[in-house]
């Protein structure tokens, strides 16, 4: 998933004569198109041309062999793209974006040009097919969305894209035994949910190999996410979010951003609780949320990436939801180390609309133990206290063991 703002955020789009797409998030940051639709063509006009610049780093160039992969990646890429979409538009930003796997791929040192062509291809052939609202083949989400496995598996495609852009030989992970005990717990029938920090797009992905590199990979790919608009409309990220099972709500965040579709969103955001209500009724359920409602931000002054603030009204009601669902539910904290594999831009924009960056860097998470109840009903911001707290000395003890194994 690509990437995913995790709580409580979303947007839908309605099927009227002019709306709008959501290719700008992954060719550049600003720019947005309205697709005005005939019975005989697609147009594709931009609402204006105020973009800021992807970000750059002095980098290993491009050897020759993967240089002339890119220009034939290139060449496809432009040649898959659909009739009418203003490919000449979006050619710096895709170019940046291919630019930055291919730095990460060849840094890896284990892959071939062709795997990082081929890898490449797929993700954009999948985004125009799946992500454009104009193709045909249009994916659209439900509330509860079930990973699709076959006939083709978007869960492995997705996982296989980001892997290799992980340094998973100086990976860690943190709190194997508690990991474990909550998916015993999830296995003999209770529900648990992971209260985490978000740092990157490719945290779902993030999460899976981690949790395969200490024997759990088919409950990782068993998760269910809470996820938000961006993950379901992005152009590029509907192909790696239909590999997920996801629950989608929109974001206190972002629900206020368009006043008109506000009583849409918060129908939607109604269905969703519904659909949620149901499955920890029956069971067995583990759900990955991020309750601060999107990714942690570097601080630009210090160059720190501090834990964003958990929401206590979304802790409430997970806790309020568990306790309706009348089967036992166990709360976790996670904590996540993902930034500097996809840095986000140091902004939050409600819409879409960002340069994509991919770095070859260790990843890791750390799981404390189950949560206690803490605080009673006047006091319910002392469980939201805890559960941050842990995260962040969690995070922190993560982020000295990734030092120390990157060091060795």
């Amino acid at each position: 998933m690509c990437p995913i703002s995790m709580i409580f955020v979303s947007s839908s789009i309605a099927p009227v004569i002019a709306f709008r797409t959501n290719v700008g998030k992954f060719f550049g940051a600003g720019l947005s198109t309205f697709v005005k639709h005939t019975q005989d063509q697609v147009s594709y006009i931009p609402l204006h041309a105020s973009v800021m610049e992807p970000k750059t780093e002095e980098r290993q160039a491009l050897s020759p062999a993967y240089a002339t992969a890119k220009e034939q990646l290139m060449a496809q890429i432009r040649a898959s793209a659909p009739k009418g979409f203003p490919i000449e538009k979006w050619d710096g930003y895709i170019e940046h974006f291919v630019t930055e796997y291919g730095q990460t791929i060849q840094e890896s040192g284990k892959y071939s040009p062709e795997f990082f062509a081929s890898n490449m291809l797929s993700i954009f052939q999948f985004g125009f097919k799946f992500g454009l609202p104009a193709s045909p083949d249009h994916y659209t989400f439900d509330t509860a969305h079930t990973a699709i496995r076959e006939p083709f598996d978007y869960y492995e495609w997705g996982c296989n894209f980001f892997r290799p852009a992980m340094n998973l030989e100086k990976s860690v992970v943190l709190g194997e035994e508690n990991l474990k005990n909550a998916f015993e717990q999830v296995k003999a029938g209770d529900n648990v949910v992971f209260f985490a920090n978000h740092q990157s797009e490719a945290d779902p992905q993030v999460m899976s190999c981690m949790l395969e590199a200490v024997g759990l990979g088919r409950e990782a790919a068993e998760l269910t996410y809470v996820a938000g608009h961006k993950v379901r409309t992005d152009v590029l990220a509907v192909p790696f979010s239909m590999g997920r099972n996801i629950l989608c709500i929109h974001s206190k965040k972002h629900i206020d951003a368009d006043p008109e579709t506000k009583s849409d969103k918060t129908a939607e955001n109604l269905k969703t609780m519904g659909a949620m209500q149901q499955m920890m009724k029956q069971g067995g359920l583990s759900i990955w949320v991020a309750p601060s409602g999107g990714r942690d931000r570097r601080n630009v002054a210090t160059g720190e990436i501090p834990i964003a603030p958990f929401d206590q009204k979304t802790i409430d009601m997970f806790r309020l939801m568990a306790n309706k669902s009348k089967t036992p539910t166990h709360f976790y904290p996670l904590s996540m180390v993902s930034y500097n594999l996809c840095p986000p831009p140091d902004t939050v924009e409600a819409s879409t609309g960002e340069a994509r960056n991919v770095r070859f860097e260790p990843v890791g998470i750390a799981c404390g133990k189950e949560l206690e109840s803490v605080g009673g009903l006047e006091s319910r911001h002392l469980f939201t206290e805890h559960a941050q707290q842990v995260v962040e000395e969690n995070y922190q003890l993560l982020l000295d063991a990734i030092s120390q194994k990157k060091n060795i």
